[in-house]
């Protein structure tokens, strides 16, 4: 937000003065001792929300009321209807709220979701993705029921948005695992298999007690389609899309994109333009989470 063009760190808010005095000292703007000081403040457009999840609902729902236009870390809240209800409040008061979802505003999905509309790899079968990351510090907030922790608010979104943004909102949740490990109070990995109407599978997994991986499949009926680093790739990565058919495999090449940048770009325009934005991909995202998180299988 800092080195972006059209940003600027106004303020930046913490419970502790001397972190938000750090930040500020590093990043420009003036520190504040409190969220709700930082709220009042006449000199902020929108605020970004990167608490922890249990607490972004409450915070993102005072931003709104107070005028400001919200980009809010994922997931936006741990409840579909709490998740609508504050869409809606962003809507009836013409400000924007946007879930910092940042892999669907990088432009390798665009070049896959082309390749599959142009039948590079036939009619459209199946959607295989991952992502699972090593076991996290003892002291992460992930490990933390009281702060929404746990796998699937903070890995398995990102392999079900994948789902959702490949092969549209329509999804409906087959069946889901969870599995809670040893000694923790969350979950820390999990399965869900979706399905379209068109009965095009979208198999899911994710975990933080793993080893590392970040990709997804599309799968058709005459080839198959690659992607590595697909969810958090850094802003030199030079993407390699690879295609394998019957007559063998090619490499697509991209140039590299930055996400991030993409993500804060979108969100200033949309504020710019007043343009609210779609959210129904946001709202089915939220359905499916609790729909898994309502009827997993739980083991552990």
């Amino acid at each position: 937000m800092a080195a972006g063009p059209d940003t600027e760190v106004a303020a930046v808010a913490s419970r502790d003065a001397a972190k938000a005095a750090e930040t500020a000292a590093r990043f420009g703007g003036t520190a504040v001792h409190g969220y709700a000081e930082l709220l009042e403040r006449d000199d902020v457009d929108a605020v970004y929300v990167p608490l922890p999840p249990a607490l972004h609902a409450e915070w993102t729902e005072k931003a709104l009321l107070a005028g400001k236009h919200v980009l809010a870390e994922k997931p936006l809240t741990t409840d579909a209807v709490r998740t609508g209800e504050l869409f809606d409040l962003a809507r009836d008061r013409g400000l924007v709220l946007m879930e910092n979802v940042m892999f669907v505003h990088h432009s390798q999905h665009t070049v896959v979701a082309r390749l599959v509309r142009d039948g590079a790899i036939g009619e459209l079968r199946a959607l295989h993705a991952t992502f699972t990351v090593p076991r996290l510090p003892e002291d992460d907030i992930r490990h933390r029921r009281d702060l929404g922790g746990g796998a699937l608010w903070d890995i398995g979104i990102y392999p079900v948005r994948a789902a959702l943004h490949l092969l549209g909102d329509g999804l409906e949740l087959i069946g889901a695992q969870l599995t809670t490990g040893a000694g923790r109070e969350v979950d820390t990995a999990g399965a869900a298999l979706l399905a379209t109407p068109e009965g095009v599978a979208a198999q899911l997994t994710f975990g933080m007690d793993h080893s590392y991986r970040n990709t997804y499949e599309l799968a058709g009926s005459e080839g198959r389609i690659t992607v590595d680093r697909a969810f958090t790739p850094p802003a030199d990565h030079r993407p390699v899309l690879r295609i394998e058919r019957a007559a063998g495999t090619e490499e697509h090449r991209l140039e590299p994109d930055d996400q991030v940048a993409g993500t804060l770009a979108a969100f200033v325009s949309a504020v710019r333009t007043g343009s609210l934005g779609p959210d129904r991909e946001c709202r089915a995202q939220a359905a499916l989470l609790g729909a898994i998180r309502a009827s997993a299988v739980v083991a552990g």
